[in-house]
């Protein structure tokens, strides 16, 4: 009996000390103490004091800081040296025009042949949607005009086509032979398909040293399949924003914006990834509130607290709104959602209702330092979204960012 009741206790005591020791503030600041922090090459030490709960001291590596309580090193984080980049921050609204590379199946349709005959070609030879077009009889297929020409000279010889389909991360071969459609007087496939895609957004920055920039923050996807489009070649231009749809509940609001795939182009495109679009300008981008350009954060370096954003809502003009970082969650790997952002500034909200479609890509500035750039809005919530860190756009775009150790 009495060894129950001892067993009782001492489970009840490390109860206790369970729910209690989470709550203790040494507990707490040792919890918080990250394993490695990113530090600019020519900033000291960003490390913290813990006052009476836990001290900071370098160790003779400079890149070391251990933590210590009553004289006993409890933790170690790693400090690494990053290269020092400057930015010019973005906040212009932009037009993209991307062209796929291949061409794109966003539908099947029937073929009206003699009488009541129809069939899909591309359907029965099992050419699904979201599926890529890339070769056609050993010919790189880069645009509609492309296949058109294919499938009209394979109808008039009485020949099947030879597809190359990228289906996606495997590729495969089907054959298809055109059916002609006497109403209309052509050969067809069956397939709807696309070669291109246009949209607006947001700069988030420029790089002077090498002339390459880093737009939207998010991949652009095929409005009908969803998916990713993985291009060819595509253009980015200025836009000018001409109204704006109020965000709402479960409705999220959006930019609508004019521009001209002729005129005003700014550069091409090269990437379309998770973090955004990247390519070269081609001339430099100014930032007239940023002559200088900024300096960036790390993710370790951003702190929960108040921000701003740049961006435009009438026209060319570009103003910065206040916005708070709700969240920050660094990681060691590359992350597209890293900040959770909300919009706390009143003629902000009064215009927009928070984030909105077109405001993916703006950059946010906290302490004079571009720290990422806006990507998602929540649909529930349109005040607050999701916020990429600048690290991850930078790596995507190529600008050297490598960890540099010193000492």
């Amino acid at each position: 009996m009495r060894q129950h009741a001892f067993k009782y206790i001492c489970g009840s005591v490390l109860l206790l000390l369970m729910l209690v020791l989470p709550c203790l503030t040494p507990v707490q600041k040792y919890l918080s103490i990250p394993d490695e922090v990113k530090v600019s090459a020519n900033a000291s030490s960003e490390t913290e004091d813990f006052g009476q709960a836990l001290t900071a001291f370098s160790s003779n590596s400079d890149h070391q800081i251990f933590y210590e309580f009553a004289g006993v090193p409890l933790k170690k984080t790693n400090i690494q040296a990053m290269e020092d980049i400057r930015l010019v921050p973005g906040g212009q609204s932009v037009g993209v025009e991307l062209h796929t590379k291949g061409v794109l199946v966003v539908g099947h349709h029937l073929v009206k042949q003699q009488g009541d005959d129809k069939n899909s070609p591309g359907e029965e030879a099992d050419v699904q949607i979201g599926d890529i077009l890339l070769k056609g009889n050993g010919e790189e297929l880069n645009s509609v005009e492309q296949l058109s020409a294919l499938v009209k000279k394979s109808g008039q010889d009485n020949k099947a086509i030879e597809f190359t389909v990228k289906r996606d991360n495997k590729m495969l071969n089907t054959t298809l032979q055109p059916s002609y459609n006497e109403q209309e007087d052509e050969y067809q496939i069956g397939l709807y398909i696309r070669d291109s895609a246009a949209g607006i957004g947001t700069m988030t920055f420029y790089h002077p040293g090498s002339k390459k920039y880093g737009a939207l923050g998010h991949v652009i996807s095929d409005m009908d399949t969803k998916k990713p489009i993985e291009i060819h070649e595509g253009t980015i231009v200025e836009s000018h924003v001409t109204s704006i749809q109020k965000g709402s509940q479960g409705v999220p609001g959006e930019k609508k914006a004019q521009f001209s795939m002729r005129e005003n182009r700014l550069g091409d495109i090269t990437k379309n990834t998770p973090f955004g679009i990247f390519g070269e300008l081609d001339y430099d981008l100014e930032n007239n509130q940023y002559p200088e350009g900024l300096p960036i954060a790390y993710s370790d370096q951003v702190k929960e607290g108040p921000a701003k954003i740049l961006t435009v809502l009438d026209g060319d003009e570009m103003k910065a709104y206040d916005v708070e970082i709700l969240s920050n969650m660094p990681r060691k790997s590359a992350v597209t959602k890293g900040m959770i952002v909300k919009v706390t500034d009143p003629e902000l909200l009064e215009k927009t209702g928070g984030i909105v479609q077109g405001m993916s890509g703006s950059p946010i500035i906290q302490d004079d330092k571009i720290i990422g750039a806006v990507t998602h809005v929540f649909v529930n919530d349109p005040t607050s979204g999701y916020g990429v860190h600048i690290e991850w756009m930078l790596e995507e775009a190529g600008i050297t960012n490598q960890l540099k150790k010193t000492g």
